[in-house]
This record gives structure tokens, C-alpha cells and sequence, in this order.
């Protein structure tokens, strides 16, 4: 589980309700919850959980961002996201109880909660608004992996990265694109190597299209931008935030 401590005694209950999964239970239930899970906080390259650890607890973040990875048999990292805070993580691999299908790596330092699997099933048993929430979250999870697999199969680095940049411009506009680490980080995300992503990145400024201050990527020329994508705008790269 890496280095972790008590988390913060200042931190109460009430920090569950920030949790799309858990908005709008009732403060009793609330505090239950919080007085089932332990509570951690883990430092930046901490790994939470590893492929194929036991999902026996549901993993509530409240503070920070952590990474889902796997490394293929070839040493390869295919880099599946990045999950801010407040969300609820690996919500599927608990249901199913098959393991953890990647490694979880906090990105910065983080405050999370350990609520024990029985306590989530109690939830997608009892309260039809968390019921809902999960069966959305498998819908969207489905989509994704489609969208992923044809963005994979059918378009170039290019036109990936520039449907990445966009998605990232459009949810912060005018403030910049902030790169999830680093580009080999970048890289894993879009599957590929980091020495594409550099080389794709250099020739989109030195064509006018984005501008690149340390970690922030700024967007220039959105309509040409989306040219590059292959006309086809955001394509539904793996979301920063599954709540």
C-alpha cells in the first residue's frame, strides 16, 4: 500500500458528500460510512493497490489525484487516467470481486478513505440513487473502451493527441492544458512512446497551434487544432474524473 499515515483528524463526515457516489444520503448514513472506513493519506508515487491485489475495499479519495496503470509483459505502461479528488475508485473492481485490473499510483499527495466492500454492496442494495450511479458508470466505462479501441485501431498519434488537447482546453478554458505528469506519462495515456508525443508536440508549435510553458500546454489555433484531430473534435480519451 506504500507509506501511509492517519489522515487529518480535522477532515469529517461531512467530506463524503463531495463524493458524486455518495451525494445526497442522508447525514446519518454519512457518518456510518465514516466511522466504517479507514482513513490514509499516501505521498506523491505512492502505489495504493497493485493489478490483481484483492478489491476488498472501495477506495473514496478526498483529496489529491491518483493514476490507474498497467505494465504489459514487454515492460510497456499503458496508462489509463487520472482520478481527482473527490471520487470513488475502482467502484467495478469491488463488484465483481476479480481483483484490481490496474495499479493505482497517487500522482500528488492523498487523503482517502477505505470503506470495506460490504458496506459499497449494502449501498448498491439499499439506495436505488447509488444503484444508478454505478449502472451509469458501467455504461459510460463500455463507451469508452469502444471509443479508446477505434481511436486506437483507426487514428494516428497526431490526431489523438490533438483530440486529448481539445477535450483538456474545452474543460478549462483560456487556463491551459495541464499534462498528467510528464509526456512520457502523456504517452502512456495515448498509448504510444514518449518520443512521438515530444515529436508531435514540437511540430504543433512550430506550427502555431499550441504554445508550451514548463507542464502546461496552451491551445493557440482550436479550429486548426481540431483540423489535426481529423475534424472530429474530443475523442473520448479516458475521463480524469469517473466520481
Amino acid at each position: 500500500m506504500g507509506r501511509s499515515v492517519s489522515a487529518d483528524t480535522s477532515t469529517t463526515w461531512q467530506a463524503l458528500a463531495t463524493l458524486p457516489l455518495l451525494a445526497g444520503l442522508p447525514d446519518d448514513r454519512l457518518r456510518l460510512l465514516w466511522s466504517a472506513s479507514v482513513p490514509r493519506r499516501h505521498e506523491a508515487g505512492d502505489v495504493l493497490r497493485r493489478v490483481g491485489d484483492p478489491a476488498g475495499h472501495l477506495l473514496l479519495l478526498l483529496h489529491g489525484q491518483v493514476s490507474a496503470t498497467i505494465t504489459t509483459a514487454t515492460g510497456r505502461v499503458i496508462r489509463f487516467g487520472e482520478w481527482t479528488a473527490p471520487s470513488a475508485l475502482d467502484k467495478i473492481a469491488v463488484l465483481d470481486d476479480r481483483g484490481h485490473p490496474s495499479s493505482l499510483t497517487a500522482v500528488t499527495p492523498c487523503s482517502v478513505r477505505y470503506l470495506p466492500r460490504a458496506r459499497f454492496e449494502e449501498l448498491v442494495d439499499d439506495v436505488a440513487a447509488v444503484r444508478r450511479h454505478v449502472l451509469r458508470l458501467l455504461a459510460q466505462q463500455a463507451r469508452q473502451q469502444q471509443e479508446r479501441f477505434a481511436d486506437t485501431a483507426t487514428r494516428s498519434v497526431e490526431e489523438r493527441l490533438a483530440a486529448w488537447l481539445l477535450e483538456g482546453a474545452e474543460a478549462a478554458p483560456g487556463s491551459g492544458v495541464e499534462l498528467p505528469g510528464t509526456q512520457q506519462e502523456l504517452a502512456d495515456l495515448l498509448g504510444t512512446t514518449r518520443v512521438t508525443v515530444t515529436r508531435t508536440l514540437s511540430r504543433m508549435r512550430r506550427d502555431g497551434l499550441v504554445e508550451l510553458t514548463g507542464r502546461t500546454v496552451g491551445v493557440l489555433a482550436p479550429e486548426l487544432l481540431a483540423l489535426r484531430a481529423g475534424g472530429h473534435g474530443p475523442s473520448g480519451q479516458p475521463q480524469v474524473n469517473a466520481g
